[in-house]
């Protein structure tokens, strides 16, 4: 991972932003992938001849409990869980134990993480492959988000770097397609590619320069996870309330010192003039 060499060439202020739910609507696609990777895994359970309806009710179930969602194949074993209406996995009680939940999941149907994030990868890679407007089109970057990294990136004092749990190649294909937003390989940090958790990848970012640091996420957990690492307190924390969080977890963020909740007008102002 890049890190800036000297104070001369450090900028003033670093965005490090979160990929899925800050700067993009994923949820349609990554779920439309769920659907292919589970058909592919379990062809009894996702019959070809499902019905359009209940298709769409697992969509929409997805959709609902997209806030636990970590990493992509996550979607795979609740689409699962939601198209057989296991008992114990309901809407409501998947938001509140997902945690705890998954792994009875992995190990009820014997399931591999690292197999499940190449697979899961795959589908995309084919899916691309083969129809990469259709791959696309399930895909958006929020209103005006596009517009206002491409006006950080153009500032001479700033630098914008993409920390995302999703792989990094379909993050970067998004980008360029949608919003016309190039990122270096070297600013595009993939979690789950390196395995390295965002609290590391932080740690690198801006070592040398002591500029301002902002990480703005939709995903609590990750902030609390920077809350309680005292050799990241320089950094700014914001989490939005466009993504893919709940109401309480909004309350509870507002009720942290360390944490701002903040609106997209705000978040595009921030990285225009922050």
């Amino acid at each position: 991972m890049a890190t800036f060499a000297s104070s001369e060439t450090a900028p003033r202020v670093i965005f490090a932003l979160d990929f899925d739910g800050v700067v993009c609507d994923s949820v349609g696609e990554s779920s439309l992938s769920a659907w292919k990777h589970g058909e592919e895994l379990w062809p009894d359970v996702f019959d070809a001849d499902a019905t359009r309806a209940e298709k769409e009710r697992v969509l929409d179930g997805l959709r609902a409990v997209r806030p636990v969602v970590e990493t992509g194949y996550e979607n795979t074993t609740l689409a699962r869980a939601l198209l057989e209406r296991l008992p114990g996995y309901s809407i409501e009680e998947i938001l509140n134990d997902w945690d705890g939940l998954s792994g009875a999941l992995m190990d009820k149907w014997s399931l591999d993480r690292a197999t499940m994030v190449e697979a899961f990868g795959r589908i995309r890679d084919d899916w691309i492959l083969n129809d990469f407007d259709g791959w696309l089109a399930p895909n958006a970057l929020y209103p005006g988000v596009a517009e206002a990294v491409l006006a950080a990136q153009k500032r001479s004092d700033a630098a914008v770097k993409i920390v995302t749990t999703k792989q990094g190649r379909f993050a970067l294909a998004i980008l360029e397609r949608m919003g016309k937003i190039s990122i270096a390989d070297d600013d595009m940090y993939s979690t789950t590619v390196s395995g390295i958790p965002k609290t590391d990848v932080l740690r690198t970012l801006g070592v040398d320069g002591n500029p301002r640091k902002i990480f703005v996420e939709d995903k609590l957990s990750t902030l609390e996870k920077v809350c309680k690492a005292d050799d990241l307190d320089e950094w700014e924390l914001f989490l939005v309330d466009w993504g893919y969080n709940t109401e309480s977890e909004r309350a509870r963020a507002a009720a942290n010192d360390r944490i701002t909740v903040i609106d997209i007008s705000t978040f595009i102002s921030l990285l225009r003039e922050g």
